[in-house]
């Protein structure tokens, strides 16, 4: 199984904490998955398509322990893709435009309503909620062991802009954006999603992110460390030819027998050990050298040349 479908598996089963929080998730999931349908004044009909089993069970659920909805159930499979898809149809029955209302689908005067209202999410735990019915609707979570990503649709920009809303006063950073005649509310950052999936209820799976984070990012200090010890070699590697280039240049010049012992003794060291650091040169002269000292030689040598 992907990890969108253990995400939405986990949630589907998470506990309400108050007794309106299950009125939040199936509203948010109406209004995600749900497809209203109007055949005269308040004579609603609804479809709600899914393609997970455990959603379309939670659904169901819902719908009879909270509104009392008579529903019918349709598994078709695709084609395409050889997986199952749950149609729930609500038929019209008289229950249905007051648990639409209740919802905050349509408002009194038969309307849709755009946004979230507020009475849905005035609690914490209902806010929740809510944004767990959306994810359920239509959320996606890249596996987090190749990249984070996350992204949710809904299907206007005022819906989209309330639940941004409600994520950035959890401290979570969420943005959205169009996406054909939808809008898409995506976070980018590990940290975000690990923060959205620990408020919504997947606590497993906020954990199993967190394990996978801390191996990247231990993965990742050990690359940078390697490739910083790599730079550094070919760097010392580079400067090493430099300076036995420059040696050959001197010694055109000066005889080895008269230079200072002091410079006769660096150009054995590094004739000696050409991928040596000027650090390890210094370490095995008698007695030991600091780099500055041996620095000091190789200037020593550069003046030599410069002079001729």
């Amino acid at each position: 199984m992907s990890f969108t479908t253990d995400v939405k598996d986990e949630l589907s089963h998470a506990e309400p904490v108050c007794s309106h929080c299950d009125r939040a998730t199936l509203a948010a999931l109406v209004r995600v998955e749900g497809t209203l349908f109007l055949s005269g004044p308040g004579n609603y009909r609804v479809e709600i398509a899914t393609d997970s089993a455990s959603v379309a069970r939670l659904v169901i659920r819902l719908l009879h322990a909270l509104y009392g909805l008579e529903t019918d159930l349709t598994i078709r499979r695709s084609v395409l893709h050889k997986t199952p898809n749950y149609l729930i149809e609500i038929p019209s029955q008289p229950p249905l435009a007051p648990a639409l209302r209740d919802m905050g689908i349509v408002g009194k005067d038969g309307g849709l309503i755009m946004g979230i209202e507020q009475r849905l999410v005035s609690k914490k735990c209902c806010q929740a909620a809510y944004l767990r019915g959306i994810f359920l609707g239509s959320g996606f979570i890249a596996d987090p062991k190749s990249d984070f990503h996350f992204e949710m649709i809904v299907e206007n920009e005022h819906l989209a802009h309330d639940a941004v809303t409600l994520l950035v006063a959890q401290g979570i950073t969420a943005k959205s954006m169009p996406r054909r005649a939808s809008q898409m509310i995506y976070l980018k950052s590990g940290n975000a999603i690990l923060e959205f999936l620990a408020f919504t209820g997947a606590h497993r799976s906020a954990l199993m992110l967190e394990e996978i984070r801390v191996v990247k990012s231990v993965r990742n200090d050990v690359n940078r460390q390697i490739n910083a010890e790599i730079a550094n070699q070919h760097k010392a590697t580079d400067a090493a030819v430099r300076q036995l280039f420059m040696i050959r240049d001197v010694l055109k010049i000066h005889e080895v027998s008269s230079l200072p012992p002091a410079l006769q003794e660096f150009i054995r060291l590094r004739v000696a050990y050409p991928e040596a650091s000027l650090k390890e040169l210094g370490e095995r002269h008698d007695p030991p050298l600091s780099k500055s000292a041996v620095n000091h030689r190789l200037r020593r040598l550069e003046q030599l040349l410069e002079q001729g």
